[in-house]
């Protein structure tokens, strides 16, 4: 804990996919970048009076190869220490208190995030060699991602004619972009539910990910859930409205490679850019799902970890509200 980052028909194809992708994404031009200020703002309220006990864990940003996090500011009416998780390893900033002398707790973060774009083309054609070990993890089933079942299933079926596991990924990448609409109406979605997905083929981004996911590792291929933030494209200032998650899948030839489902089904124009890309406009807080907090929360394991999780007394408690801007920096 501490204180508060034979050259035959099968070649040629195979050279004529590799200079289409070029044109479509250059490989030689230089990474994007996007250095911006990030405040993540928190307020607590109506905290019962007598209450004993007060819990609070707000995830916390770090570096990384694809962004840099510096110039933090913490500010909290009581001590906060860093803390993380046993098993994705994930920064939270953690407040346990006892006897909380007000009715309101109010905390910030602000941090200066320079992203850059992670841009990871691979050749379908590559054989790969069996996972590593300590990708286990990622292999699994989550709470609302089983990978076995109907989900096995339909994952061996989408990749039934793909000899290879790059091969396999695009397959699955190109199911789920083109069967799964985004759309945030009714009841269901933004769970992250991949039995919801598949059966109503909607939802946003957190479902369009858990069926990306969840077939991944199905068919043996490690993936991995990340959840951050969004800017929009036009540099400026402004507020946030909510969350966005993207994934990865392990190539032991390559390492890990970046997807983006929902943005390619969003904007069409850019589905080859997003099988093998992130862009510059996010800012990554945490991987993973069933998160164990640190300390370990009384309540169950969080599905994602993206917001701030309080419980007052053991129990989860709700009126909390959140607050996420943004001001570019030259």
């Amino acid at each position: 804990m501490k204180k508060l980052y034979w050259m035959g028909t099968t070649a040629i194809l195979i050279i004529l996919s590799t200079l289409i992708l070029s044109k479509t994404v250059p490989m030689n031009r230089p990474l994007m970048e996007r250095r911006f200020e990030f405040t993540y703002q928190t307020d607590i309220t109506d905290i019962p009076s007598g209450t004993e006990r007060m819990d609070i864990w707000i995830p916390y940003p770090t570096s990384d190869e694809n962004q840099e996090i510096s110039h933090m500011e913490i500010k909290s009416p009581y001590q906060a220490t860093v803390t993380k998780d046993p098993v994705y390893g994930n920064s939270m900033l953690y407040i346990g208190l006892d006897h909380p002398p007000s009715a309101t707790a109010s905390l910030s973060m602000k941090f200066q995030v320079n992203r850059r774009e992670n841009l990871r083309k691979i050749n379908e054609s590559l054989s790969e060699k069996k996972p590593e070990a300590q990708l286990g993890r990622f292999l699994q089933s989550d709470n609302l991602m089983p990978v076995d079942g109907k989900i096995k299933k339909l994952a061996m079926e989408i990749t039934l004619e793909k000899p290879t596991p790059p091969a396999r990924a695009r397959a699955i990448y190109d199911y789920t972009v083109a069967n799964v609409k985004y759309d945030k109406s009714g009841s269901g979605w933004g769970r992250g539910d991949i039995l919801y997905a598949c059966d109503i083929k909607k939802g946003n981004c957190s479902d369009f990910h858990a069926m990306f996911v969840g077939f991944c590792r199905a068919v043996g291929i490690p993936a991995k859930f990340e959840i951050g933030f969004p800017l929009p494209e036009q540099r400026g200032r402004g507020e946030i409205g909510g969350y966005h998650c993207w994934a990865q899948f392990y190539l032991s030839l390559k390492g890990w490679i970046p997807v983006d489902c929902s943005e390619a089904s969003k904007n069409p124009s850019k589905k080859e850019y997003f099988f093998g890309a992130h862009d510059e406009n996010r800012v990554l807080f945490s991987t993973g799902r069933d998160i164990q907090l640190e300390p370990p929360q009384k309540g169950k394991p969080l599905n994602f970890f993206i917001y701030p999780y309080v419980e007052v007394d053991g129990k989860p408690y709700e009126k909390v509200s959140k607050k996420f801007t943004y001001a570019d920096l030259k």
